[in-house]
């Protein structure tokens, strides 16, 4: 594994990180041959950069401010997004090859990115559901993705989670509203393998996608994020990054999916502490909003 950036832990102690500033060499000429490039835009809104195709996952373009809080969760009186987009919103998919939505709610999919986004663009959904609401929205090239779905030379897969507790999903009315959600591995001869986890919890399929296709690099949705009156969270959390970073010895791991939304319970500082008890720090990365990673 070979990181081309510096290390987290110095971007966050010299406060520099945000809004690209430690985006290298590597990335002002573009992504070379064999590399790979993860930038965080904010949220869980990702650019990737894979065998000279990029994606954009999980597009939330509006203003900060522009939504109320979700309801019944921690801190629903604060509106979404808590911050603005660190460039703006046409630098974000002006470069894009295609989409991947990996479910329709509001911090994954909101109504500025369906105003903004090319209706032609390819876009890849996790099921006739969600493409059907994406179709609805005018979006005329909506694909399912599903193993082994091929596209601009990337081999992508479907894999699979759980988008909070079996006590949460017990609930008819909040399982419902949690719905499905799904990850992504991304292959490509001469590349490393990257696993986007996507929103779920740790379970028993996170485990058996690292051990199936034995990811090079991992991001991770790691915020948190807690609903009223449950105990957990319906995505990761620090511990879950940790374990994530011991069950794939030979990968990096990108935390995303912090400071942005109203109901996530860790923030940035709070996982990089905690990366930094374990002694993970060279194997965990923290990407600051705008910031990218070069593998």
């Amino acid at each position: 594994m070979k990181i081309r950036m510096l290390a987290t832990s110095v971007a966050l102690a010299l406060g520099l990180a945000g809004n690209g500033a430690f985006a290298d060499e590597s990335t002002a000429r573009g992504a070379q041959d064999g590399e790979v490039q993860v930038q965080l835009i904010r949220n869980a809104t990702v650019k990737i950069t894979y065998a000279d195709t990029t994606f954009l996952i999980d597009p939330m373009l509006a203003k900060k401010g522009a939504y109320p809080g979700f309801e019944d969760t921690y801190r629903s009186h604060l509106r979404n997004p808590l911050v603005e987009l660190p460039m703006p919103a046409a630098e974000v998919f002006g470069d894009v090859d295609a989409i991947i939505v990996t479910h329709t709610h509001l911090d994954h999919w909101d109504d500025a990115a369906q105003a903004m986004l090319p209706k032609d663009m390819p876009l890849f959904a996790q099921h006739e559901a969600d493409a059907e609401l994406i179709r609805s929205q005018g979006f005329t090239d909506v694909r399912i993705l599903d193993d082994n779905t091929e596209f601009g030379g990337v081999t992508l897969s479907r894999t699979g989670g759980q988008h909070g507790t079996d006590e949460m999903y017990a609930n008819p009315v909040l399982a419902g509203s949690l719905g499905e959600a799904m990850g992504v591995v991304f292959q490509a001869p001469a590349h490393e393998t990257l696993y986007l986890v996507g929103d779920t919890i740790w379970r028993s399929e996170v485990g058996q996608t690292l051990a199936e296709y034995r990811p090079e690099v991992v991001v991770a949705n790691a915020g948190y994020a807690r609903v009223n009156g449950f105990e957990g969270a319906i995505i990761m959390g620090k511990e879950d990054v940790v374990r994530l970073a011991e069950q794939a010895p030979e990968a990096t791991v990108v935390a995303v999916h912090m400071d942005a939304i109203n109901h996530m319970g860790q923030s940035r500082a709070e996982l990089s502490s905690y990366v930094q008890e374990k002694g993970l720090e060279d194997r965990i990365e923290i990407p600051e909003d705008g910031a990218t990673l070069s593998f």
